[in-house]
């Protein structure tokens, strides 16, 4: 890959009030600017309304020179509403719970009247309208919106999480770019005429293996991002050994169409809690666009370049073989328009942690209703989700397995991921296993396929309180979650619930084919679907194995 399609942006939104804490909001914002240049780099600064109409701020970013942006940051605050003639039902000017501080707490031809309101305002500050529009989540209406009547040409939304701070986002396109489908903002389209034409950039640099699995205290995931100001144990932006680890990773091994990350962070937390982290990082980005190994540039050219290469969303991989833990642990994100996979290998062993289908009809849950709760939820289709689907017993996976001395078949105990190759849309490795053997995995637009020369050998299903309804038939696992119906076609093999009553087995007749459409036991029921493991393999049939979506 060409290192020039290494792209980082520096973002940093810019809120006029902070009720939980004495900020000096402005400082901070005086102090990033100065930062990045002093390195002479191009930053883009998006404002929140209160901000906007606050002339110490908008007088600060009016001196900017060409090489900044200034974009708009999607919340919705007192000074908005009432301009728009709405009721304000938050605590503060400003109040986060998502059915009062952003567009999902109001109908849709409210989120039209808001946006319009923001964008005059815009305008009238600065001269035109902007062509970045962020926020930690915005929703289909809206951003279909911005794109139709104003033209705007990128936007950027919150990692993948859990509940922290009262957001669930969870099974998307888990870093890079996508174009967001007309009838859900979170999840990619599959045809150009089904997306909205604005590509939606992943935010804050998630930890590829760590933050999927992050502890969640009661209040949502803790965090392991390159946000500075994180600086714990665990990993984080103000934690100089992890962020060196996050830059190679994500930038010094070849990534399917092009590697990114966003560098940057809220006014809102303070110049004091995020200037040690933003500093180094500021510096080692000057350092890596120096020798050419990033491409540093505004949100809205990193959009136009998008928009002008891709027509639909690329496939995209970050890829961490190394672990900065040293724990034995190495992680492989693969993203397409039709789904997401995650690799895992943890000490010997290894599964597909996370599969989700990715499909344009599935409709998000605010596109047409109001959000009348202080949470949001927004997701896609799961097909194996290991961070959701566990009851404290069960360690839930797709995991490979071979027939061992006592006929049973058991998890591959594995050494290793190696030789990543990347090429087109294709992404190829091996899994080399504790014997010295190895298994060749392989991921395309529509599939994933693993080779093997073990003469009985499969794959395993491991799933507890799964949220789906699972069903299977002679060559596709069925699934049914939130009243959508979706599957995952296998080739290759055979699906049974019992692999001892397969020992000898071949593939299966035509007669048992048409048996096994009635579907199996193992479905769970749709009452219990909270309260049930389960258990499905998927025998080869040969020393190919593929699940195509």
């Amino acid at each position: 890959m060409n290192n020039a399609n290494n792209l980082v942006n520096i973002i940093n939104f810019v809120r006029g009030v902070e009720p939980r804490l004495p900020i000096d909001l402005l400082d901070t914002l005086k102090r990033e600017i100065a930062l990045v240049n002093q390195y002479e780099l191009p930053a883009t600064w998006l404002i929140q309304y209160d901000a906007l109409i606050d002339p110490q701020f908008t007088d600060v970013l009016k001196e900017l020179d060409d090489r900044h942006e200034i974009g708009i940051w999607f919340e919705v605050v007192q000074p908005l509403t009432d301009r728009a003639g709405l009721a304000w039902h938050g605590r503060y000017p400003w109040d986060w719970h998502a059915n009062v501080g952003f567009s999902i707490g109001y109908t849709p031809d409210e989120r039209v009247l808001l946006a319009d309101l923001f964008m005059e305002e815009f305008h009238r500050q600065f001269g035109y309208y902007p062509r970045s529009a962020g926020s930690w989540f915005m929703d289909a209406h809206l951003l279909g919106h911005l794109s139709d009547r104003y033209g705007i040409v990128a936007s950027c939304n919150c990692k993948d999480q859990w509940g922290t701070d009262g957001y669930t986002l969870w099974g998307g396109y888990y870093n890079q770019a996508y174009y967001p489908s007309r009838l859900n903002g979170f999840m990619p389209a599959q045809t150009a005429k089904g997306q909205i034409p604005v590509p939606v950039f992943r935010m804050l640099g998630s930890d590829p293996i760590y933050q999927y699995d992050a502890a969640d205290y009661g209040y949502g995931q803790s965090v392991i991002t390159l946000e500075p100001v994180y600086t714990g144990a665990e990993g984080g932006g103000g934690n100089p050994e992890w962020v060196r680890w996050f830059f190679d990773t994500s930038f010094g091994v070849p990534q399917l169409s092009f590697g990114y990350t966003q560098i940057g962070q809220e006014n809102s937390f303070g110049w004091e809690r995020i200037s040690a982290g933003l500093i180094d990082q500021i510096a080692l980005l000057a350092d890596w666009q120096r020798e050419e190994r990033v491409r540093v540039e505004t949100l809205a050219e990193s959009g136009a370049w998008f928009k002008e290469t891709y027509p639909v969303t690329p496939a995209s991989s970050i890829i961490a073989l190394k672990d900065w833990r040293n724990s034995g642990k190495q992680s492989l994100w693969y993203c397409s328009r039709f789904y997401r996979v995650n690799l895992l290998k943890d000490g010997a062993k290894f599964c597909l942690r996370d599969v989700h289908l990715f499909d344009e009809n599935y409709e998000e849950r605010y596109l047409r209703d109001v959000c009348e709760t202080e949470e949001c939820w927004y997701d896609t289709l799961p097909i194996m989700d290991a961070g959701r689907w566990t009851d404290g017993q069960v360690r839930p996976g797709i995991v490979p397995v071979v027939r061992n001395e006592n006929g049973e078949l058991s998890p591959a105990e594995v050494d290793r991921l190696e030789r990543v190759e990347a090429d087109g849309d294709r992404l190829a490795l091996a899994l080399i296993l504790a014997d010295g053997t190895e298994m060749a995995i392989a991921m395309e637009e529509r599939s994933i396929t693993i080779r093997s020369d073990f003469p009985d050998w499969g794959l395993q299903l491991v799933w507890g309180n799964a949220t789906a309804e699972i069903h299977y038939s002679a060559d596709r696992i069925k699934y049914m979650y939130e009243d959508m119906s979706y599957g995952v076609d296998v080739h290759g093999a055979m699906l049974i619930d019992d692999p001892l009553e397969t020992k000898d087995c071949k593939l299966a007749s035509a007669e048992d084919d048409l048996m096994k459409t009635q579907d199996s036991a193992v479905a769970i029921a749709a009452e219990d679907v909270h309260a049930t493991s389960g258990s499905l393999f998927i025998l080869a049939q040969g020393n190919k194995v593929s699940l195509r979506f």
